[in-house]
């Protein structure tokens, strides 16, 4: 490099640094009536040439603040917000000590036709149950999405799978101008809008239904975010559409198109691929090849979802396509609509090896198992949400939803069964062809009537659900057994032919009465009728004629199950400013009847059931919050599989018959949590703990015999036990204009006691799993996002029988993820993760190293992304695991994706109103 280009480059630094200075602004806010600090009020620093936001922080309990940073200029413009109080802006003069003593709001005044200027500005605003963040306030890429948005907003994760968290608390739902966007599917909106639409971003407790009606605060433990329009953005087309197409004949195509116009939006959305992708997801990076999913596998399972709906089978490489289309519409005070519909095609297919050890009392035995997996499924599925206010009032809630599919699949399936020694005891063939439909339709009817202002009201809900499915099944199954080293094949061959009904009708009816300032008595009633009808018809190939006969009397059912519940229910609430309680007390009388109409035999039974629950939050200030949730008497009937006593050959060396003496299971449940976040240091903690134990827990009892061959029935015991624990916390190390270091950790520890019987003799095994996780994220200006993360997953279990063996393993997980936006226009992304396995069977690999990369191009005036990638471009990706379970431990390995290039061009459609991004709009607006 020539001489003068580094004395240039030196100049360059040493000015920069001699005009700039480091500063720190200290002071005080208070109530100019009372004197009291004001806690959480937004301080934040203006440039003076053009107002940019340079900093920010938050008053502490005393309502103190320390505003740090580095500023070229002299002057800036010092702000301080309140909600419902005045604000304060004041030229100021930057000096590495600055005290501008105690800062007085004025509670602000509106009278009718006052005319104010409020700034739009302020970058953070905190209110009684909501945090309210500007997105003009946050620096972002000029075509950035809502996903990059998030991420720079304090408290805001958003983890590789897309789960959003807010200081800790999973974010269950992302709406848009207060409207569920498409689905609840929360990638649908962080990937897809742009951030230069988006006016405000509001943090809130989720609420329920009675709650957001009532504008009451909500009490749950997961929180909603709303993003807001700008107004002139409100009208117009946004989309993106996106093709791809790769080596080994990967391909990906997918759109979403919006039109907004003031409160209605029509969305359509079209996937097709088979690269086991949702097609949601125009991240330019990453958004054809997913992200790396903890430290076992990548996308080797999990049908793609849309909200609440899921597709596909989940297994292996899924071939998928979808079309689906949304509309969404309200007036304020009258109604709000929304209405979706999906049609879905998946293929899958999955080959797996299983190697499973299983423990007796007095020995072990090995099971090898190899599967091939091929199975399609087209899917309908139509939900609306429908509400209408008549007055203020009464509102009233229809929420129909209606779900169509059919399915085919074959699988083939080899198991071979050794004791200890490695002498063969048995093997099994398996050829399983089914086809399957089935219809579902439900419908929730809800009425709110407010009596008073006082807090009274009524509320009644219908609903009702009825389920239908036809299943036909071949199984073709050859067993062979070994007594004495000889071997002896038996063929089984069955078709069943499965017809199943399921109703279920509910009733509540719920008034609340006020009982003074605060506190509340609810009075409900619920009824609920449930049934089941299922038809198992089951015949049996001949072996002389090779036809099939009759079906058998000994293994086909006619079940008729029916439950009757009735569960009256008294609770007392308490809705104060700091803290909110609520005690339930409620008996749940359950009536249960099965009838065999085969055999004209059945049973019935009634339980009674005392249920005691509580919860509550206490908020210490507005960032610290402390929740618990208490429950005991929680009722699990037992299933009609459970109960049927008619044997099942669906495996023949595992023959599964019910009891039907099962009582019902009772659980007790605690859930712990604590949160808090400094808002002015921008580091915050959640502490969660939670218990399950359950009385007269249904567990299998299987008996084995010399060939190996099991039997497996069930019956109650008590004992079963599960406690875990956590901590999400993070904080910034370093953070200013252009640099910001986040540490994340995030220890979570599990316990488990299982019990089972095998053999006659209770089989008891405590497993305990702890799996710190440690995240760094450097951010550097707008051109620089690092992400080293690295987790750990120790596993051990113990067993009360002294010849089983003590199991322990431990799971490594180590990823780099890097995205560099340089030069303009062109994005690169590396995302390398390593996967160690410990203690697998020698016949697994045991670690792999999966290499992903992508380089994106911005063209035709950022109109169009033109983008390459490469996954597992090693080689190397597969899909093991291990589990240990009551009785076992396995060891796994399925179908999984491996390399492929893949060549892709997105279009972003972004026509709407206003002015376009980057062009300031004005800072203020005119109030009346």
């Amino acid at each position: 490099m020539p001489k003068h280009y580094i004395a240039g480059l030196f100049f360059f630094l040493f000015t920069t640094l001699a005009y700039s200075q480091e500063f720190t602004i200290r002071g005080r806010v208070t109530d100019s009536l009372t004197g009291e600090p004001l806690e959480a009020a937004t301080v934040f620093l203006e440039r003076a040439a053009d107002s940019s936001l340079m900093t920010y922080t938050i008053t502490d309990r005393q309502g103190s603040f320390a505003l740090e940073g580095r500023l070229a200029q002299p002057r800036a413009w010092l702000n301080i917000s309140f909600n419902g109080y005045t604000r304060y802006r004041k030229a100021v003069r930057l000096q590495p000590q600055l005290d501008v003593g105690a800062v007085a709001l004025a509670p602000a005044v509106q009278t009718l036709d006052q005319v104010e200027l409020v700034g739009e500005r302020v970058p953070v605003e905190i209110r009684k149950d909501t945090v309210e963040f500007n997105a003009n306030s946050f620096r972002t890429r000029a075509d950035a999405t809502v996903e990059e948005l998030l991420r720079k907003l304090p408290g805001v994760e958003i983890a590789n799978d897309g789960t959003v968290t807010v200081n800790g608390k999973e974010v269950n739902q992302i709406l848009v101008n207060g409207q569920v966007f498409f689905s609840k599917d929360a990638q649908v909106v962080t990937k897809s809008l742009p951030k230069a639409i988006i006016d405000k971003i509001q943090v809130t407790n989720t609420k329920t239904k009675v709650e957001e009606f009532t504008g009451q605060e909500g009490q749950g433990d997961t929180k909603t975010i709303n993003l807001t329009l700008k107004k002139d953005k409100n009208k117009g087309v946004i989309g993106r559409l996106s093709a791809g197409y790769g080596t080994d004949s990967r391909y990906q195509a997918n759109g979403l198109l919006n039109y907004f116009k003031d409160q209605m939006r029509t969305s359509v959305i079209a996937s097709a691929n088979n690269i086991n992708n949702t097609g949601f997801s125009f991240d330019e990076i990453y958004g054809m090849l997913g992200r790396i999913r903890g430290g076992v596998s990548f996308n080797s399972g999990g049908a793609f979802r849309i909200g609440n709906a899921s597709f596909g089978f989940g297994q292996g490489i899924i071939t998928s396509s979808n079309l689906g289309a949304s509309y969404a519409d309200a007036r304020k005070g009258a109604y709000e609509t929304n209405a979706n519909y999906f049609f879905a095609y998946s293929d899958s297919y999955n080959d797996e090896t299983i190697r499973r050890e299983n423990f007796l009392p007095d020995g072990r035995f090995i099971t090898d198992t190899e599967t091939s997996f091929d199975g399609t499924t087209r899917s309908h599925r139509g939900s609306a949400n429908l509400e209408f206010d008549f007055g203020k009032n009464l509102r009233i809630t229809s929420e129909p939803s209606i779900s169509i599919s059919d399915t085919e699949s074959l699988q083939s399936q080899g198991v071979v069964s050794a004791d200890e020694a490695g002498n063969r005891v048995n093997a099994l063939q398996n050829r399983t062809t089914a086809n399957g439909a089935s219809q579902d339709f439900t419908h929730r009817l809800e009425a709110i009537q407010k009596i008073d202002t006082a807090g009274r009201l009524f509320r009644i809900a219908v609903e009702n659900r009825i389920g239908r499915n036809q299943d036909l099944r071949l199984l073709e199954s050859e067993q062979t057994l070994y007594p004495g080293g000889v071997a002896q094949t038996e063929r089984f061959d069955q078709r069943t032919d499965i017809s199943a009904l399921q109703e279920t009708h509910e009733v509540l009816g719920n008034y609340r009465e006020t009982l003074g300032r605060q506190w509340f008595l609810d009075l409900t009633y619920t009824y609920r009728n449930d049934r089941q009808a299922n038809a198992r018809l089951v015949d049996l190939r001949d072996s002389g004629s090779g036809q099939f006969g009759p079906p058998s009397d000994s293994l086909s059912t006619d079940l008729d199950y029916r439950v009757a519940q009735q569960i009256p229910r008294v609770g007392i609430s308490r809705r104060a400013e700091k803290y909110f309680l609520d005690l339930g007390v409620q008996g749940i009388f359950s009536d249960l009847s099965n009838q065999d109409l085969l055999r004209s035999t059945g049973f019935s039974k009634a339980y009674s059931n005392l249920q005691v629950s509580f919860r509550g939050s206490y908020n210490f200030t507005r960032t610290r919050r402390l929740w618990l949730r208490l429950s005991s008497g929680d009722v699990n009937l037992p299933g009609v599989t459970q109960l049927q006593e008619a044997p099942d050959y669906s495996n023949p060396l595992n023959v599964r018959i019910g009891n039907r003496e099962l009582a019902p299971e009772t659980r007790t449940q605690a859930n712990f949590s604590y949160n808090d976040f400094d808002w002015k240091e921008r580091t915050g903690f959640n502490i969660f703990m939670g218990m399950d134990a359950i009385r007269d827990r249904i567990v299998p009892v299987t008996t084995t015999d010399a060939n190996l061959r099991r039997v497996t029935t069930y019956t109650n015991v008590d004992g079963y036990l599960t406690f875990y624990g956590g901590l999400n916390w993070s904080k910034p190390v370093a953070q200013d204009s252009l640099n910001k270091l986040v540490v994340r950790l995030n220890p979570f520890v599990t316990y488990n006691k299982e019990l089972g019987f095998t053999n006659g003799t209770l089989l008891e095994s405590r497993r305990w799993s702890v799996a710190p996780r440690v995240e760094l994220t450097y951010t550097r200006g707008e051109w620089l996002d690092v992400q080293p993360e690295y987790r750990l997953n120790l596993n051990r279990t113990r067993y009360n029988l002294d010849n089983i063996p003590e199991v322990d393993f431990l799971t490594h997980f180590a990823q780099l993820k890097t995205t560099v936006r340089w030069p303009e226009h062109v994005t690169w992304g590396n995302d390398i993760g390593y996967t160690f396995n410990g203690n697998i069977d020698p016949g697994f690999d045991r670690d792999f190293l999966l290499w992903n990369i992508s380089l994106g191009v911005d063209v035709f005036r950022e109109k169009f992304n033109m983008k390459v990638l490469a996954y597992d471009l090693l080689n190397q990706n597969n899909n093991v695991r291990r589990t240990v379970g009551a009785d076992f431990v396995q060891d796994f390995r399925g179908t999984v994706l491996q390399r492929y290039f893949l060549l892709s061009l997105t279009w972003k459609v972004d026509q709407f109103g206003g002015k376009p991004p980057g062009r300031r709009s004005g800072g203020f607006r005119m109030i009346r």
